[in-house]
């Protein structure tokens, strides 16, 4: 009877315990406006606007849904202060809505590209997008800069994000010059 008890509760143990592990699933968004997805260009500003507003400004996390791909991840990187290894977090969409949804509400957050390089072949974009970073949307002086490494995927009918995997600027590693200046 021991075994029998111990197994069972086993089992509802390791079943949480998967499933807690499994990444939520994107939730079945509206429609893109087809103005946010025709080129990379307007993808790109579509992402920047839809993250950026004031202290207290709800942001359209709708608008942001239709943006990704239903497989797409945002991978913040940095160094671990205790450790000092780098690493990178893997997060949906709705993960990122989740944890960094609020923060940005609270605080204000403004995200504007710098410069943008850009390499494209055939249906997939790798943009190189150096950004700076606000709380209210007329300061004068970024509190952060880094890059977003986009990668863009066109199906046939419109621009999907893939990937945004993004590293702020440190004293340890400033942006190249070259990162400055768009293409």
């Amino acid at each position: 009877m021991k075994n029998i008890t111990f197994a069972i509760l086993l089992t509802v143990f390791l079943s949480l315990t998967f499933k807690a592990q499994t990444p939520s699933p994107m939730p079945i968004a509206k429609e893109a406006n087809p103005a946010d997805v025709a080129s990379v260009d307007s993808i790109m500003k579509a992402v920047y606007d839809v993250i950026s507003g004031d202290a207290g400004q709800k942001r359209d996390w709708d608008r942001f849904r239709t943006l990704f791909h239903k497989d797409a991840k945002l991978i913040p990187s940095g160094k671990n202060p205790q450790t000092g290894v780098q690493g990178a977090r893997f997060l949906t969409p709705e993960d990122y809505i989740t944890r960094s949804g609020p923060m940005l509400e609270q605080n204000g957050f403004h995200e504007r590209e710098l410069a943008r390089h850009v390499d494209q072949y055939g249906n997939i974009a790798q943009v190189f997008s150096t950004y700076v970073s606000f709380h209210k949307k007329d300061d004068k002086d970024p509190f952060m800069r880094g890059i977003n490494s986009f990668q863009l995927m066109n199906d046939g009918k419109r621009w999907w994000v893939i990937n945004i995997y993004w590293q702020a600027e440190t004293p340890e590693s400033k942006i190249p010059e070259k990162y400055l200046k768009s293409q």
